[in-house]
Parts: C-alpha cells; sequence; structure tokens
C-alpha cells in the first residue's frame, strides 16, 4: 500500500515480520475487517503496548518453551489484526477474537487495553491461545477418545444459554460454558485455560467443579496435555509457568516507546 512507513512500521518489520514472518495490523483496512459490526480503528498508542505485550506474553513464551523462533514461525498465523472497540454476535454475546483458517487472528476492543495481566488474558491473551490451538489440532489431530467423554453433553450454539452460572458448566464438566458447544472449542478452552492461570486458580475450578465434574475435566485435560508434550512437544506446566512468570514482568516492560 501507498501509506507512508512511520517509526512504529519500522518496528514491526524488525520484531514481527524478520523474525517471525507475521504481519501485524493495526490501520483499519476496511478489507480485512468484517463489515457486520461498526466498528473503530485501534489507536496509535495503544496499538504499540498490544503489539510488546504479544510478543512478551505470547510469542516469546512458546520460543522459549520450544527453545526457538521456528514453532511461532511455522505455525501462527501470518498475520495479526487489531481493531479499537468491541464486535457483538446477533445474540449479544461479545467477539473477542476471530481466526481465519489459521491465516489471521483479528483482536477487538485495543483502545479499552488495561495493563493489569487478568484483563489482558479476559480480553486479549486466553484468545490468542485459545484460537493458536485451534491451528494446533487442526494440523496434527488429537485423539478421538477426547470427544467420547462428554459425548451427547455438547450444547452447539445455545452455550450462552445453557447453563445459569460458570460454575453449573463446570459442574457439567466443562471449564467454560463456551466449551460446552463442541469438543474443539472445549480442547482450545481447557489449554488456554490452563495456561494463562495460576495452579490455585486451577485447582479452585476443579473444586467448584465438585467430584464429577472434576474428573470429567481431569479426564479431558490430561488428553490435552499428553497430546501438547507427545505431537509439539511443549509441557503445558512448563508453558503455564513462563506465562506467569512473564505476566509478572509487564510493569519492567517499555510499552511507550519503540
Amino acid at each position: 500500500s501507498n501509506v507512508k512507513q512511520n517509526e512504529f512500521d519500522e518496528w514491526l518489520t524488525e520484531n514481527y515480520v524478520l523474525p517471525y514472518n507475521i504481519e501485524f495490523i493495526y490501520r483499519m483496512e476496511y478489507i480485512e475487517s468484517d463489515m457486520n459490526y461498526y466498528l473503530v480503528p485501534a489507536e496509535y498508542e495503544k496499538s504499540i503496548q498490544i503489539a510488546k505485550l504479544m510478543i512478551h506474553l505470547c510469542l516469546q513464551a512458546y520460543d522459549e518453551v520450544t527453545g526457538s523462533k521456528d514453532f511461532i514461525k511455522t505455525y501462527f498465523p501470518k498475520m495479526i489484526h487489531i481493531i479499537g472497540s468491541a464486535a457483538y454476535r446477533n445474540n449479544g454475546t461479545m467477539v473477542l477474537g476471530t481466526a481465519e483458517g489459521g491465516l489471521k487472528i483479528t483482536l477487538y476492543m485495543i483502545n479499552s487495553l488495561q495493563l493489569d495481566p487478568d484483563y489482558l488474558n479476559e480480553f486479549y491473551f486466553h484468545t490468542m491461545h485459545h484460537e493458536f490451538a485451534h491451528i494446533l489440532h487442526q494440523t496434527k489431530p488429537y485423539s478421538s477418545d477426547f470427544e467420547m467423554i462428554s459425548g451427547s453433553e455438547y450444547v452447539k450454539d445455545s452455550w450462552n444459554s445453557a447453563f445459569a452460572s460458570d460454575k453449573e458448566a463446570l459442574q457439567k464438566g466443562f471449564i467454560t460454558p463456551y466449551g460446552a458447544s463442541e469438543p474443539n472449542e472445549d480442547f482450545v478452552e481447557l489449554l488456554s485455560t490452563y495456561i494463562t492461570n495460576t495452579p490455585k486458580f486451577w485447582s479452585d475450578m476443579l473444586k467448584t467443579a465438585g467430584k464429577d465434574g472434576s474428573a470429567i475435566i481431569q479426564q479431558k485435560f490430561d488428553i490435552v496435555y499428553n497430546y501438547m508434550k507427545n505431537t509439539w512437544n511443549i509441557d503445558l506446566d512448563e508453558l503455564r509457568d513462563i506465562i506467569l512468570r512473564k505476566q509478572g514482568e509487564i510493569d519492567e516492560l517499555e510499552l511507550d516507546t519503540l
């Protein structure tokens, strides 16, 4: 395009394109965004912050656990597209991110960015890990035993009304209500919830799930854990430790200058 390259564009070439072959798009390219929503571009300062956080909390975490940048370079979506405002589905639930066939991830609500780890996970990083996990299982499938565990309990599109609360979803053996929509969503929700939260948070969720719910969740998570270990040589406990450590380093990052 004939948009003049600024300092941030040069930084993105240096930090995304060259090391990872990822294009980071922060200008609103109308062709790239879903026209069903009324959307607002991401602010320049916030775009820089999320671009730096993405490298620190996501890309470099996988680099560290795998020992090189090759894993991200090979499997991560080739394009990250950020949008300033929120997008809503027609059932009133908010879209946190979308992924298209493993090629592109779109993140919304960048203009509301807060540097609190819980907020970052809720609105951006849980989604990033969720969408990346979809690419991994689409590349190398997980065991079909997984979907037998909750079998007929999946609720398809009615996940947002199927449970009175998150607690009820847990008691039925689903780590999140969205995980109850279908097996692939369940699989990636287990993975992304596990690696972005503390061991205590996870064990509290299992307590809330009760004896039956936690047994189902644990049985499914064992498949997720073994899949990542055996198929990709990634230990999810190690990845979680790295992510939690990196979450603790956010305050030390220089997020406002390039």
